[in-house]
């Protein structure tokens, strides 16, 4: 099977970077999300990152004709011709399942089921469909049109074929995928990097640093294009937060437990640059 038509589910940074993606790499793409307007809001996004690239020659075909392949989805039911599903909604296990339940009804047999989530099982997530070898994660990194890596996932249950074609289809896309053969909150680059993120946090909360000097330090000192409260910031506070509960849901081992600074920082609507605060100011 060839994967032709992309149903992209979540509009967010990560849903609009896949589908700017799908899109410039030549798939037909729809995108859906429940907020009509965050959609109106990715797609004017998309433009004009593909108007920026364009400014850096970096196409051999007019902006418009990679827009023109993008499409503005209504409703779940028109994913019925999809090839390739990619959940990318918020980190929380049962709308996940709700979601992928529903698109089990109405996508063909050869449809592959997708989820671009950072930190929860992709097993979990395959539990809610009956055919649970069509289930891959296909992790994606932030941003996703700059961002070489994607990690896909084997859950318990998933085919071989599903994860070669998931690899492959990474590939299309110009990106480098890596395999990640045992099912485990976090994967490889989270469960690393957040250890970093916990580890910075707690210098703070500590007292022993100020997270600027903590980014100058990692920047400066190990080669990182960002330092941590700048990655964190970027990504959202509210999503690392999640993603660092699920690996500590998972393995109940209290040095993956979030300090009190980020919980506190997230319960404030600080959540970085989304909200215009975090750890940084970018009201300006």
């Amino acid at each position: 099977m060839s994967i032709k038509k992309v149903f992209v589910a979540g509009s967010g940074a990560m849903g609009s970077g896949i589908v700017q993606s799908c899109a410039q790499a030549g798939y037909s793409v729809k995108i859906m999300d429940m907020d009509e307007s965050a959609v109106k809001k990715a797609l004017a996004g998309i433009e004009w990152s593909l108007k920026k690239l364009e400014e850096k020659n970096r196409f051999k075909e007019a902006w418009q004709d990679i827009l023109l392949r993008i499409e503005h989805a209504s409703s779940l039911s028109e994913a019925g011709d999809a090839d390739m599903v990619i959940e990318a909604i918020f980190e929380n296990l049962e709308p996940k399942q709700r979601l992928f339940a529903d698109l089990e009804a109405v996508c063909p047999g050869h449809t592959i089921f997708s989820t671009n989530t950072s930190s929860i099982p992709v097993t979990e997530i395959a539990s809610a469909v009956r055919t649970p070898e069509r289930v891959v994660g296909i992790h994606f990194f932030n941003p996703v049109h700059r961002m070489k890596l994607v990690e896909v996932v084997k859950g318990l249950l998933t085919s071989e074929e599903t994860v070669s074609m998931a690899a492959e289809f990474a590939r299309t896309l110009g990106k480098e995928p890596v395999v990640v053969n045992r099912d485990s909150a976090g994967f490889i680059v989270n469960r690393i990097n957040g250890m970093a993120f916990l580890e910075a946090l707690r210098l703070v909360e500590k007292g022993i640093a100020e997270a600027e000097d903590i980014d100058k330090a990692v920047r400066l000192g190990l080669g990182h294009p960002m330092g941590p409260f700048e990655l964190m910031d970027m990504v959202g506070l509210d999503i690392v937060l999640n993603a660092r509960m699920g690996v500590y849901n998972e393995t109940r081992d209290l040095n993956h437990f979030p300090p009190n600074i980020l919980r506190r920082m997230v319960k404030a609507g600080r959540l970085g640059r989304k909200t215009g605060k975090g750890f940084y100011d970018y009201s300006e």
